[in-house]
C-alpha cells in the first residue's frame, strides 16, 4: 500500500531522489504542480507582476533541477523548506538587479556584481521580509495540502457545507435555508471536517521535510 501523503506531499525523502533523474517527468510534474503556486504565490507578495513572478517559478525550478544532483537532505543541516527558499531568494535577488539597470526599453550592461544590500534596501522601501512572507505562504500550502486531501474523504455535501460555514463564514441558519439541510447537519460536517484538517495538518508538519 503506498504511502496516503505522497501524493500530497512529493517532498518526501523519496520523490528528492528521483529528482536526481531528470529523465522521470512524472516526479518533476508532481514537484512543479505542487511548488510552483507556493513560489508564484511568494514572488507576487515580494512585489513582482504576474509576468516576473511566472519568470521567477521557471527559474527557481531549472535552478532547482540544476542542484538537486548535489542536494543531500540532513536535517541537522536544513530543511528542504529552507533549501527551496535560498534558491527562489537567489532568483528574487537576479529580478531585482535586472530591475535596477532597466531603464525603459533599454537594458544597460552591469560592470559589477549588484551587492545583496540592495535586495535588503528594496525590501525595506517596500516593507516586506521575505522570510516572513515565505513561512505564510509555506503554511498556506500546507493548509491548502491538508484542505484537498480531506476533501477527498468526506462527501461533497459536507465538504461544501464546511466550506460556506468556516471558510466563507456564512452563518448556519443562512446556509440552512439557501440549501435547505437542517442545522445539526451543519454542525457535524464542520466538526466532521475540522477534525480530520486538523489530523492531517499535524502529519504533514511532521513529515515536511
Amino acid at each position: 500500500m503506498s504511502d496516503p501523503v505522497e501524493e500530497f506531499l512529493p517532498t518526501r525523502r523519496s520523490l528528492l531522489i528521483r529528482l536526481k533523474n531528470w529523465d522521470d517527468q512524472e516526479s518533476w510534474r508532481n514537484f512543479f504542480d505542487t511548488y510552483s503556486k507556493l513560489i508564484y504565490s511568494f514572488a507576487r507578495k515580494a512585489g513582482f507582476g504576474d509576468a516576473e513572478a511566472q519568470d521567477i517559478v521557471q527559474e527557481t525550478v531549472v535552478t532547482v533541477a540544476k542542484h538537486i544532483p548535489q542536494f543531500e537532505y540532513d536535517p541537522a543541516l536544513g530543511s528542504f523548506k529552507s533549501w527551496l527558499l535560498q534558491i527562489t531568494r537567489s532568483r528574487i535577488i537576479d529580478h531585482v538587479r535586472k530591475r535596477q539597470y532597466s531603464r525603459g526599453d533599454q537594458v544597460f550592461q552591469r560592470e559589477e556584481p549588484l551587492a545583496t544590500q540592495v535586495l535588503e534596501t528594496a525590501a525595506q522601501t517596500t516593507h516586506f521580509d521575505l522570510e516572513l512572507i515565505w513561512d505564510q505562504e509555506w503554511q498556506k500550502h500546507l493548509l491548502e495540502t491538508a484542505m484537498d486531501k480531506v476533501k477527498r474523504q468526506v462527501s461533497p455535501k459536507h465538504f461544501q457545507l464546511f466550506h460556506l460555514h468556516v471558510v466563507k463564514r456564512m452563518p448556519a441558519k443562512e446556509i440552512a435555508q439557501r440549501l435547505r439541510v437542517k442545522l445539526p447537519e451543519i454542525y457535524f460536517a464542520k466538526y466532521k471536517v475540522q477534525r480530520l484538517l486538523q489530523k492531517e495538518i499535524k502529519y504533514l508538519e511532521r513529515t515536511l521535510i
